[in-house]
């Protein structure tokens, strides 16, 4: 049962190269399940019992699901990211090397580890715009071959670079495209074979360089799994199918995906942006609901914020606090931090605890060690605009940031189990400090 829903995890990362391939990925799963799509430009028709879903950018995408009997209702929300640090293709892309080979002008995104790029079959994905007769079409690309590498130097051209190395994005990060010179319309050319429309057709592109290694389970035990892209798809994956499973008719339920948490959130598709208060707004404000009504709604409301999680590394032990620690394939870890860089506090801490034990899924828990600073994640900021009892939790991982992450394989189906009982699940404040979990 482990290895057969991590295989279908990693089979959703290895189609969504990108974030906009991620969240279409997303919405035909949500079309699958009969979840109708909205505009956010459009008027908003909503029912007791309907199943809805809105993207923003073609980056994010929130989906909810909308309970018969909302007397008194809560919003359940689980939040993930559909973002990695990758390398971005700037506007003009290609760069001779002595009229004889073409490398592509990148800049980096997010805070990868360079060197795990190096020596890796790579290609492109990301979003095309398309003139057409009436306006301009948004299509999604992904070059599906071996189409770039950034090589290593040598050894004998660098003696000390095992003893350390600075990476230079602008002059050692960028990728060979081609052993000749260039054309200055190459990788449009690739990108228009691809989709098969005219060159002169394309307005403009948004494309990203991808890892094309391929996903694997391996371990003396089949115990590990290592993908390109596990942060955060993996906890994208897996609240997304305990929200297809979960239900309860006094809640709205609901699903978010939001992009750019790698480069700090702040963007109009980001979660410290509006589009999470936007909608729960919007949901209320269909529904006929008034404006207390929505106060109430939130401040009864649970958010899980799902980010992965640092396990104690097995060469760097010292890295981690002593004890409060994660490890891989033990449970779905809770993060705490006294700077408030997580969300995690007495009261959400418990009642996710019951949740998971409801679900018979087990925890562990992390803090940073006190004298090194860890990095944020998205559940913070989101709950400026739209305060509710919020925890941030993850999945264990080693090599955070690199193209190529490894986890457990049994703590996907951890996540997936408990988010089902969460969503199925409604929590209310019966007085100051007390919480009822239904």
């Amino acid at each position: 049962m482990y290895r057969a829903v991590a295989e279908q995890m990693l089979s959703f990362i290895s189609a969504s190269p990108t974030a906009f391939h991620a969240v279409k990925i997303i919405s035909d799963r949500l079309d699958e399940a009969g979840f109708l799509p909205l505009l956010e430009s459009s008027h908003w028709n909503l029912e007791h019992g309907g199943s809805y879903y809105v993207t923003r950018n073609g980056s994010s995408i929130i989906a909810f699901r909308i309970g018969l009997d909302l007397e008194d209702y809560s919003f359940m929300i689980a939040a993930s990211h559909s973002d990695s640090p990758m390398f971005k293709l700037k506007e003009k892309a290609e760069m001779d090397v002595r009229n004889n080979y073409t490398r592509l002008d990148t800049e980096g995104y997010g805070g990868m580890i360079c060197p795990s790029w190096l020596d890796r079959p790579l290609s492109i994905a990301g979003r095309v715009l398309l003139e057409t007769a009436t306006g301009v079409e948004t299509r999604l690309v992904n070059v599906d071959r071996d189409l770039l590498l950034i090589p290593n130097l040598a050894i004998h051209m660098d003696r000390a670079v095992n003893e350390g190395h600075t990476y230079n994005k602008q002059a050692d990060m960028l990728p060979l495209f081609a052993g000749e010179a260039g054309e200055t319309d190459g990788i449009k050319s690739v990108v228009a074979e691809t989709l098969q429309v005219d060159l002169e057709k394309i307005l403009d592109m948004e494309l990203f360089v991808y890892n094309r290694t391929q996903p694997t389970i391996w371990g003396a035990y089949e115990e590990f799994v290592s993908s390109p892209r596990l942060d955060d798809l993996q906890c994208a994956y897996a609240t997304l199918e305990g929200f297809l499973q979960g239900k309860n008719e006094n809640t709205v339920s609901v699903y978010a995906c939001f992009d750019n948490e790698e480069v700090g959130s702040g963007t109009k598709q980001g979660a410290a942006s509006t589009f999470l208060a936007d909608v729960l707004g919007r949901v209320n404000a269909a529904l006929g609901k008034s404006q207390e009504d929505y106060f109430r709604a939130a401040a009864s409301g649970f958010m899980l914020s799902c980010d992965n999680a640092h396990a104690v590394h097995p060469n760097f032990t010292g890295k981690t606090d002593d004890i409060n620690c994660a490890y891989m394939n033990k449970g779905i870890v809770i993060k705490s931090n006294a700077n408030q860089k997580y969300t995690s506090d007495g009261a959400s801490i418990a009642i996710f605890k019951k949740i998971c034990e409801r679900a018979r899924v087990p925890v562990q828990y992390f803090s940073n060690r006190s004298d090194m600073a860890g990095g944020s994640t998205l559940g913070n900021l989101a709950m400026a605009h739209t305060p509710m009892n919020t925890i941030d939790i993850g999945l264990p991982q080693l090599a955070m940031h690199s193209a190529y992450e490894t986890a457990g394989v049994k703590d996907t189906l951890y996540l997936i189990r408990a988010a089902e009982e969460f969503y199925g699940s409604q929590i209310r404040e019966t007085g100051a400090g007390r919480y009822e979990i239904l």
